[in-house]
């Protein structure tokens, strides 16, 4: 199977404009996000895919490749689901531009439901590790899913889920990692649906799968990322980058 990661970039994000070409100790956001994924050694072809003049000269510059979009999209699947449309891949992960700390070991467990028998029947997978702080929980930066007992997801939030109404129950909280891998004829099966209600009340864009009954498969994994989603990330990402602490 010929594999891409994909790397949706958009200048304007609401809660930190410009975040990803900030600088996180010598570097962009965006740039060690595209170095962490050619790093793995496991995609084919690794692009950012961008509606900003900015940041597509912040990665060839540096070396990389970068695909300019062709006109506005409002989600990271629909940008890539442009940019894939011609390429010759059976596999596309969107690696979020936001996350600089992205590794090899999670990215080798997300392919891997694509294998064998029963990786025939994936169509989309992601993601997920557990949180047992109460104040990540509760966080809404935070998205939580909960997932059936063969580890599809039955629903994302950013409220807790699910809500811990009896306090003697072995409750597990799961925070979504926004990494995705979709076959590429599901992907841009995807793209061509209508935001869904729910997908618009939480901001959230894989609710638009499960609102359309497509299966979304979850993979735990130990690893805990540095999103980049607030000025305050970027400090503590900047934190684990001096203490050189291994996420």
């Amino acid at each position: 199977m010929k594999k891409a990661a994909l790397i949706p970039a958009r200048y304007k994000a609401t809660r930190f404009p410009g975040k990803l070409m900030a600088d996180l100790e010598g570097k962009t956001v965006i740039l060690r996000t595209y170095e962490a994924a050619v790093a793995t050694q496991l995609f084919d072809i690794v692009a950012v895919v961008t509606d900003s003049q900015l940041i597509f000269d912040e990665i060839v510059t540096n070396g990389g490749k970068a695909i300019m979009s062709k006109k506005e999209h409002e989600c990271g699947s629909d940008r890539i689901a442009e940019a894939v449309l011609d390429m010759d891949v059976d596999i596309v992960v969107n690696v979020q531009g936001d996350e600089p700390f992205t590794e090899r070991e999670p990215l080798e467990k997300l392919l891997a439901a694509f294998n064998g028998e029963d990786g025939k029947k994936t169509q989309v997978a992601s993601l997920m590790h557990e949180i047992t702080d109460w104040d990540s929980i509760q966080n809404s930066n935070n998205v939580k899913v909960a997932v059936d007992l063969n580890s599809y997801a039955l629903l994302f939030s950013r409220s807790p889920i699910p809500y811990p109404r009896n306090k003697e129950a072995k409750t597990r909280f799961y925070k979504h990692i926004g990494i995705y891998a979709f076959r590429k004829d599901a992907l841009l099966r995807i793209t061509k649906l209508p935001v869904s209600p729910l997908e618009n009340a939480e901001s959230i864009e894989c609710l638009r799968y499960l609102e359309n009954g497509i299966p979304m498969k979850m993979i735990v994994t130990d690893f805990a990322t540095v999103g980049i989603d607030t000025p305050e990330d970027l400090t503590k990402a900047k934190e684990v980058i001096n203490k050189s602490i291994k996420l």
